[in-house]
């Protein structure tokens, strides 16, 4: 069986996107989502989203990992799926769609290229010594540190990762650093297991821990620079609860093909 697919990317975060609205595609089969997703053996990506029809929603979002497993929310992987919506005539230029973490709404720009995307909003943020730990709609752990570009981020990620905290049910690593008015991150992706070029449920995690190490309150817009290039990320905080966050940034198609299945 041949199966058409579509490949996005959001800031260097790369995935496979499928129309599975006729529910032909069973994802349910670790060993072919793993293959699909390698880079050599298959398309290749960090993930591979399916968008199926859902009731009282434009779509919904089923999300696995490259490890065939499926994830929990993936920010950059949700904008692209907005960007792919849109491409298939499903929606114009809004959407409310349901993700594994529940209902979220998104805004696409008119050039279709750059989605803002409501993420869950965040009621505590705790603490693993100096490092933050929350999450926004996946598991995070949100670390200062200097000399960023240099950082052995797959040694230090992977070990982080795997220690006796998080081995079992994992998390995913985010290391950043000030940049001009905001931050450079980079970050060791669970499921992946590996460094990726962007994270956007990441990002956002290091927006909300910066915004609450710095005592930040009120409307807050914190830019994010990634090895992939550029996003942001917006909300509300009254010093407790974080609320209206949004993840923005580019979400572009790159090609599409067939692949037997």
């Amino acid at each position: 069986m041949k199966q058409v697919f579509y490949k996005y990317q959001g800031a260097g975060n790369d995935f496979i996107l499928i129309d599975n609205r006729l529910q032909q595609f069973n994802h349910q089969n670790p060993t072919l989502i793993a293959r699909i997703c390698d880079r050599r053996f298959g398309i290749g990506g960090d993930g591979i989203l399916f968008l199926q029809l859902k009731e009282a929603f434009d779509f919904e979002m089923v999300y696995y990992n490259a490890d065939g497993k499926p994830s929990s929310m993936c920010g950059n992987g949700g904008r692209c799926i907005v960007a792919f919506a849109r491409f298939l005539g499903l929606i114009d230029q809004e959407t409310n769609f349901l993700a594994v973490d529940g209902p979220h709404y998104a805004k696409i720009t008119e050039t279709g290229d750059w989605i803002s995307l409501q993420m869950i909003d965040v009621a505590g943020i705790n603490r693993d010594g100096e490092a933050f730990v929350l999450n926004t709609g996946s598991p995070h752990f949100v670390q200062l540190v200097q000399n960023l570009e240099q950082k052995n981020v797959y040694q230090d990620g992977f070990a982080i990762r795997n220690n006796e905290t998080y081995r079992k049910e994992g998390i995913n690593i985010n290391f950043t650093e000030p940049l001009n008015d905001g931050f450079f991150v980079r970050t060791f992706e669970r499921g992946v297991e590996d460094e990726t070029y962007a994270c956007g449920t990441g990002v956002t995690a290091v927006a909300l821990a910066m915004a609450q190490h710095q005592h930040k309150t009120g409307a807050v817009f914190t830019p994010i620079k990634v090895l992939g290039g550029d996003l942001s990320v917006k909300f509300n905080y009254n010093g407790t609860v974080f609320t209206d966050v949004f993840l923005e940034g580019p979400a572009v198609q790159v090609f599409s093909g067939e692949i037997e299945i």
